[in-house]
């Protein structure tokens, strides 16, 4: 028995239908990006890759493949001595490396040699690479976004979570991104993903949402942190969204901003350092104004401060441009922002996106 050779767009589709994906790619290329569900047996380990590249380079390709060969042989019988002893007989796996070549066709074809029905990734990594790119391009067309606007510290990113606590379809882009989006957004102690991680993320995300029913998702820029918003998504949002304004008064978004970024307070000099980045728009001075305020521990002040004096004007200028029906979208207020009133949110939230309901008005904020 041979491994069969599936073209990528069908096993891309099928992944179901697999007991197992196995990445025999290095673990730097594993962690760089990886097809979903997919575990890492490296059948070269990134030292081994890079010897071996360098004798090809260096020598010659039949040294390569030599020394390679017997690397990959060591490798693949330690995987099968690790894995393989509580595999039925109808065990499916699918296998792939970069380009579907010698790597993942060395492990495949041990494999289908046991009796497995394996399957080998057409075109590797690569080909559901391409799968990938031209899916964020198709696949924001046949959703119906409903966007949440709102300024800095209104509570969008809370109301999202609201809203996926009671079943609803949230793209939470900042979520998928491990950035909060602004210069001070980095999460602390989570990286952000690769670009190829964030995209393979968010086509997993898209694919799950029926398009029957609204997708709410958080009005963002292009770029979140380090990474690209693909066109194609941002393009449908800003189309087609229906936008929701949601509003919090100033002094619940300050509370709201201290809870979110209170990690500060013992860094004030890490914060007073990422200001540095807005001095080209806003100026030396005011930018001196914040890092004083900050290193003298008056973080309620601060937060107020760049809400009025950079992120709402600079939020204001960038919704005009990007989602000219936002002067006529509903407004959901909220009170405080608490728990209770994100889940009160989130139910007029819903009933102002049902296919079924446009007439129905937003609920005032409680008193």
């Amino acid at each position: 028995m041979n491994p069969v050779v599936q073209p990528a767009a069908e096993a891309t589709a099928a992944l179901a239908q697999f007991d197992a994906v196995i990445d025999a790619r290095s673990p730097a290329e594993f962690a760089e990006d990886h097809l979903p569900g997919a575990v890492n047996w490296p059948v070269l380990d990134d030292d081994e890759r890079r010897i071996v590249g360098t004798l090809y380079v260096q020598d010659s390709a039949l040294a390569a493949r030599k020394l390679g060969a017997a690397l990959a042989a060591r490798r693949i019988a330690d995987h099968l001595d690790r894995w393989m002893a509580d595999k039925p007989r109808e065990w499916r796996p699918l296998v792939y490396c970069w380009r579907g070549g010698q790597r993942s066709g060395s492990l495949a074809w041990f494999l289908s040699q046991i009796g497995f029905r394996t399957t080998q990734l057409g075109g590797g990594y690569k080909g559901f690479r391409a799968v990938v790119r031209g899916e964020l391009e198709s696949l924001p067309t046949g959703l119906g976004f409903s966007v949440l606007c709102g300024r800095t510290g209104s509570g969008k990113t809370r109301l999202l979570q609201a809203l996926a606590a009671r079943g609803a379809q949230v793209l939470d882009l900042e979520g998928l991104a491990c950035h909060r989006g602004s210069i001070l957004g980095a999460v602390p102690g989570q990286p952000q993903p690769t670009q190829k991680r964030f995209d393979t993320l968010l086509w997993e995300r898209l694919q799950r949402f029926d398009p029957a029913r609204p997708v709410f998702v958080e009005s963002e820029s292009a770029r979140i942190g380090a990474l690209r918003v693909p066109e194609a998504l941002l393009q449908r949002m800003r189309a087609s969204g229906r936008c929701l304004r949601v509003q919090l008064d100033d002094a619940a978004r300050v509370q709201l901003l201290l809870q979110e970024y209170g990690f500060f307070a013992g860094e004030a000099e890490r914060f007073c350092q990422l200001l540095e980045g807005l001095v080209e728009l806003r100026g030396h001075a005011l930018v001196a104004t914040w890092q004083a305020l900050a290193r003298a521990d008056r973080w309620a002040e601060v937060f107020a401060a760049l809400m009025h004096e950079h992120y709402d004007p600079l939020y204001e200028r960038s919704m005009q441009r990007s989602y000219p029906q936002l002067a006529a979208a509903d407004i959901v207020a909220l009170n405080d922002g608490g728990d209770a009133d994100m889940a009160r949110a989130a139910a007029v939230v819903e009933a102002l996106a049902a296919p079924a309901s446009p007439q129905l008005n937003p609920l005032p904020a409680e008193a």
